[in-house]
């Protein structure tokens, strides 16, 4: 035996026979749903990523054009839900951004309530225009702002209302396509009302768990999930911490000024299967390429700059979306004029609890 397989020694001069053999047993194996590992083993073992998502950019105004459009043909109670999905263009008919998230716009207009469901699948909400409307989880209230980041743990209980007069939009990541390939999708709509009684004010989470401290355990304070306590992290703070970090410190070469959103329970990811981040480029700032097995969508909160992703270039304006497919090398560049600044959230979260995360970044 010289160590070769089957399709090796049937595709050598003279081989022919042997494949014909080979057809003829894969035929008989069919009928038995049974196949040759050998003959399609080097495209399930791969060397490297090769993700069918593609680098794409979402211009912000013409995808709020048609969203309005939409708004004006059905109601948020009719649609339940009523989004526009970003879908990738290599991933045809998913409903899906990467191999394992969804993203989406999502409009709820003046008077408005999208009704109350859960679901096993995480989502966030990251706020792009509209200052006012409200997430409520589990009967408590966060009134969002733009470029908030409100999030809905699985399985808990959320409805979203406009009491303001203007539309409300943001962007909706869920980590649908990775619970479909679990076939693990659950979901329930409140009965008897759209929205879910009030339990607490406003912002009763934000001061139980968002400076540091948390209930007594064991006692009757603590009347958030132990685990995902925390769900709105404002602009008003996480740009306040950006801005700090980029006054006393180099950016990093291949990231800028980044921060990851926390978990205060344990420190991690905020939610089981999604890492979200936000990152700061000085003015005139380009960063070396780099790649990650995670594959990201942005949003660019301020400022306009160049984003070349796996050799393909996009020009960035506010409030346009992006998305990095898995092992595509970024570059990404601020105009000399100002600040660039980017929200981001990947699949990082369940690739590390995995052990599948890496990264590659070039050299100097």
């Amino acid at each position: 035996m010289d160590g070769t397989t089957p399709a090796q020694a049937a595709a050598r001069p003279g081989g022919g026979d042997t494949r014909a053999r080979l057809e003829a047993l894969y035929a008989e194996m069919r009928p038995l749903h049974l196949f040759p590992l050998w003959e399609v083993l080097a495209n399930l073992v791969l060397p490297a990523p090769r993700p069918a998502a593609e680098p794409h950019l979402w211009s912000y105004a013409p995808a709020r054009e048609f969203l309005l459009r939409a708004g004006a043909l059905i109601s948020a109670e009719q649609a339940e839900r009523r989004v526009l999905i970003l879908e990738n263009p290599g991933l045809p008919g998913t409903s899906a951004v990467t191999s394992s998230l969804y993203a989406g716009l999502q409009l709820i207009l003046p008077g408005e309530v999208a009704p109350c469901h859960r679901h096993t699948q995480c989502a966030l909400r990251f706020v792009m225009e509209g200052d006012g409307a409200y997430t409520a989880l589990d009967g408590e209230k966060a009134v969002m702002r733009p470029f908030d980041l409100v999030l809905t743990p699985n399985w808990q209980w959320h409805d979203h209302g406009n009491a303001t007069d203007r539309p409300m939009i943001w962007l909706d990541g869920l980590d649908i396509p990775t619970v479909r390939f679990f076939d693990a999708s659950f979901a329930e709509r409140l009965a008897g009302a759209p929205a879910h009684p009030e339990t607490v004010a406003a912002g009763d989470t934000a001061a139980r768990y968002g400076r540091n401290l948390r209930p007594f355990r064991g006692s009757a304070a603590e009347r958030r999930p132990r685990d995902l306590p925390l769900f709105h992290y404002p602009y008003a703070e996480w740009r306040d911490s950006l801005a700090v970090v980029a006054r006393h410190g180099a950016p990093d070469p291949h990231l800028g000024h980044a921060l990851e959103f926390a978990n205060p329970a344990d420190g991690g990811p905020v939610m089981p299967t999604i890492a979200a981040h936000v990152r700061l480029l000085p003015a005139g700032f380009a960063t070396r390429g780099r790649r990650a097995t995670d594959g990201t969508v942005f949003v660019v909160v301020e400022g306009r700059g160049r984003a070349r992703i796996g050799g393909r270039e996009f020009a960035l304006a506010e409030r346009d979306t992006f998305v990095v497919p898995a092992w595509q090398e970024l570059e990404l560049e601020a105009e000399a004029a100002a600040e660039l600044v980017l929200f981001g959230f990947s699949d990082r979260a369940a690739q590390e609890k995995l052990g599948l995360f890496r990264e590659w970044r070039a050299p100097p």
